[in-house]
């Protein structure tokens, strides 16, 4: 009976390691799927003007390729675009260069845990996806309204009414359901920005300390 009792007690012991074993298999195979879905690039834009390798939202058809990656919450970005924005932009219009713009999020923490930078830099794509034609308008509006840093920023219903006038409303769904903002996070990662505005001419990335120089080259 002993012998019995000991071979039971045995038995036992070893079911219990393997439902350990099964539980900790089980809470491993939860942990990577959450990493996955955590780090997963999200649903990509549809829009003739975006890139579907690089994200790029590109303006004009020059031999030049010019890349711009901006957060909307950062006030250099801001400053760039002020004195260089019109320029680039019409360049483009020319088809002088090739302009591609990255809207990026690296500053949501400067935003009162309301992640402006994701939510503005994912209305832009919603505005190329649904109004192409207005996307421009939109980016530049965007800045003209930037808020300051260690604000809450603008409010998704704010950035609708941005869209609205530029004449995409049909936007406003898609930046209340913070459709891209998942993209934006993987854009960010996947070009390895640290910091804005980083510029890129022909795949080449610049010192900001070369922009003002290699852009009156290029632009006259």
């Amino acid at each position: 009976m002993a012998a019995a009792a000991k071979s039971n007690t045995n038995w036992f012991a070893v079911g219990i390691s393997i439902a350990v074993v099964v539980v900790l298999a089980g809470l491993a195979t939860l942990v990577v799927v959450m990493n996955n879905q955590a780090t997963a690039p999200g649903v990509a834009p549809q829009s003739a003007l975006v890139n579907e390798e690089t994200g790029a939202i590109s303006f004009g058809s020059g031999d030049t390729e010019i890349d711009t990656f901006v957060d909307f919450m950062c006030p250099i970005c801001g400053t760039f675009e002020d004195t260089y924005g019109e320029s680039l932009q019409s360049a483009a219009a020319n088809d002088e260069i090739t302009l591609n713009l990255h809207p990026i999020s690296i500053l949501d923490r400067f935003s009162q845990n309301t992640e402006f930078s994701t939510r503005a830099a994912a209305s832009v794509y919603c505005v190329a996806a649904e109004s192409p034609d207005s996307t421009l308008d939109y980016f530049n509006l965007l800045f003209d309204n930037q808020p300051a840093e260690n604000t809450t920023g603008l409010t998704d219903d704010e950035l609708s009414a941005l869209a609205e006038q530029v004449g995409a409303g049909d936007a406003a769904s898609c930046i209340a359901d913070g459709t891209y903002m998942r993209y934006i996070a993987s854009q960010t990662r996947t070009h390895d920005i640290a910091g804005t505005p980083t510029v890129e001419i022909d795949g080449e990335r610049l010192d900001n300390a070369d922009i003002g120089t290699r852009f009156a080259e290029i632009l006259g």
